[in-house]
């Protein structure tokens, strides 16, 4: 993490067909795909490489991209199968990817006034990779703070590029994820100890879902940046109101309704640790929808919440859109990092690499739901494969990401089809009615096409529930589409997925859903079949009994048991889990006091919190201070065993009888 010397500069955006200026430009080749809706969340944007004759090139000097500008490009060679800028095919390259995955609009690259370009690097020693740049009057963001983008309307982003990501990137051509501190071949060294070593460092991630915004500050400790088990969530805050893609029609109020929580966060963050803290807003699949359908009403939101982040004194490194994939890695190194999955620290002083595999990560947000694990054999797809390098070991990682299968999306879905029966809805509990707007129903992308060609936007339709569980079986089964796969195998809607294995966390709407089955509805659910049974029980409830149960969760009883329908079909049927398979599987919110979701992998990409070399001998307690403390726990026995025997001669003495 480097302090900034001064407060970003809020970013002016240029229009698509702008770019770097003409004489220095080099020739670019970027693709770019639209992920389809209904769970086709593909790649979204592709990274830019130099081309050339023979294959890549170096850049010229004003467009070279600085060491440090790694960023997110964890999902770069992902995305375009391409090695990043500086990376040479058969060997990690050696030089940081732009951000090119998750923010592509095209930018120039001046930097804060009164800053001159940086000057061409002296290549005649060696140096490590993510060094900290080193603008004229002091450390912070190099003049290259605006990143070069190829042309692409996906996911605009605003703000600096920034950190350097998960892992050296890899060697394969393809699917590579980058962090490029081992790439030049530098070992990291014992660290200093400054004065005030023992000193917090925070970072602040804004999790921008399509539901609501919830903010998270992070610590760890100041001289121990590249370890592990070390970063703990420090506090929380849930920004009151929907999600910033909610404000699509009142941008300006998007960024006001982060005022509560980033005012809290000026509180929990030491004064003195204020510009120097890290500060991400990513936005998930309910702004992927509003790019999709809205990208200039998706755009004025990103720049309104910038606006007010860039108010605040610390140091705000952008605000972006996360592809679905990006979500699901992020989710997935978060709960492996949380529960030591990756290495963990011995009694004896010493990292080590625990013997047991990874954890497979399992995300149900509002609009979009992840399944990533690590798997052996290359994907069919390469467009659902992930290769790391972490803490000197490599992992391929198969992820995919549905859109329009999170659970709000999924219950907007379900009663657009109860609406088509033109009878009850079968997932309500019987006795319950509601006024349902047909504007509010059909808004959505992902229920557009189940509307009527014509309809009054103002009109409303009283639906109520009928508590049959076997025909909302049967609604939510339409869901899935299993006649089609043009792979070995696949999970649902012709999407490749190898065989889930190994064991998996759940976490967010699936541990909300199962913790109300078992803590309100008092069921077990440790195997499908008891999912089944208690999911069948639910849906059997009358509205005055569901009520009687919980009458505190009044706005979310109607929707229990079709998200748990729901859920049940997801991993049964769409995810392929069996009775033996589903025994693996834990629904955890949290890991500690730290909560579980891709806020936290984010960061840790971000701020380089992951080496991609092991840690090797690294202590947190020097080998002298356990010298000393065999030393003084040998003396005690000793003196133990000569104060027994003493009380042993003397009570054989004849002078004791």
């Amino acid at each position: 993490m480097v302090p900034a010397s001064a407060p970003p500069r809020e970013p002016t955006p240029l229009p698509p067909d702008r770019g770097l200026p003409a004489p220095r430009r080099p020739s670019v080749n970027a693709s770019t795909a639209r992920a389809p809706i209904h769970g086709q969340e593909g790649p979204v944007a592709a990274a830019a490489v130099v081309a050339g004759r023979g294959g890549p090139r170096r850049p010229p000097a004003a467009v070279r991209p600085h060491p440090r500008r790694l960023g997110a490009a964890l999902l770069q060679g992902a995305r375009s199968g391409v090695p990043a800028p500086g990376a040479v095919r058969g060997a990690a390259g050696p030089g940081c990817a732009r951000e090119a995955a998750l923010d592509p609009y095209p930018r120039s690259a001046p930097g804060p006034a009164g800053w001159s370009p940086r000057p061409r690097e002296d290549r005649s020693r060696p140096r490590a990779l993510c060094s900290p740049p080193g603008p004229p009057g002091g450390s912070g963001a190099s003049w290259a703070t605006r990143c070069w983008r190829p042309k692409s309307r996906e996911l605009p982003a605003y703000g600096p590029c920034h950190g350097c990501g998960l892992g050296a990137v890899s060697s394969l051509p393809g699917r590579s994820l980058g962090a490029p501190y081992a790439a030049a071949g530098h070992a990291p060294s014992k660290p200093v100890r400054p004065p005030g070593a023992h000193r917090l460092r925070y970072g602040i991630v804004l999790d921008a879902g399509s539901s609501h915004t919830s903010m998270f500050i992070y610590k760890w400790p100041a001289d121990k940046k590249n370890d592990t088990g070390i970063v703990s969530q420090h506090s929380s805050c849930n920004v009151h109101g929907g999600g910033i893609s909610s404000y699509a029609d009142n941008p300006s109020g998007a960024g006001q309704s982060l005022v509560e929580c980033l005012d809290q966060a000026l509180r929990d963050v030491p004064k003195d640790r204020h510009t120097g803290t890290p500060l991400y807003l990513g936005a998930t699949a309910g702004m992927r929808l509003l790019n999709l359908t809205r990208p200039e009403a998706a755009a004025n939101v990103l720049a309104a919440v910038t606006r007010t982040l860039t108010q605040y004194p610390f140091h705000f490194r952008g605000a972006r859109i996360l592809s679905g994939q990006d979500e699901g890695v992020f989710g997935w190194v978060t709960a492996n990092y949380l529960l030591e999955k990756f290495i963990k620290y011995g009694w004896v002083g010493q990292w080590f690499q625990p013997r047991k595999g990874t954890l497979g990560a399992m995300d149900l947000g509002g609009a979009s739901t992840q399944i990533t694990f690590e798997t052996a054999s290359p994907a069919e797809d390469p467009a659902n494969e992930v290769q790391l390098r972490l803490y000197g070991q490599h992992y391929r990682v198969y992820t995919h990401s549905f859109l329009c299968y999170g659970r709000d999306q999924v219950l907007q879905r379900l009663l657009a089809g109860a609406l088509q029966t033109h009878g009850p809805h079968p997932c309500w509990p019987r006795g319950y009615s509601a006024q349902v707007q047909l504007q509010d129903v059909y808004d959505s992308p992902c229920t557009a096409a189940q509307g009527p060609l014509t309809f009054n936007s103002s009109a409303s339709i009283s639906l109520s529930g009928s508590s049959e569980p076997a025909l909302c079986r049967s609604l939510v089964s339409q869901l899935f589409n299993f006649s089609s796969c043009h792979f070995s195998q696949c999970s649902f809607n012709g999407v490749f997925q190898p065989p889930v294995t190994g064991s998996f966390i759940a976490f967010s709407a699936f541990f909300y859903t199962v913790d109300f089955l078992r803590t309100v509805m008092g069921l077990p659910v440790a195997t499908l079949q008891q999912l089944e049974v208690a999911t069948t029980t639910l849906c059997s409830q009358t509205w005055s009994e569901l009520q009687a149960r919980a009458p505190g969760e009044r706005a979310h009883l109607p929707n229990y048991c079709a998200g748990a329908t729901f859920m049940h079909q997801l991993l049964s049927r769409g995810y392929g889990f069996d009775e033996r398979a589903f025994s693996g599987v834990t629904f955890q919110n949290k890991a500690g006091d730290t909560a579980v979701g891709w806020a936290l992998g984010y960061m840790l990409n971000l701020t380089n919190l992951i080496p991609a070399d092991p840690p090797g001998l690294r202590k947190g307690t020097d080998f002298s201070s356990w010298v000393v403390l065999l030393l003084l726990f040998a003396a005690v026995l000793l003196a133990a065993l000569v104060l027994l025997l003493r009380q042993a001669r003397s009570a054989k003495s004849p002078g004791a009888i």
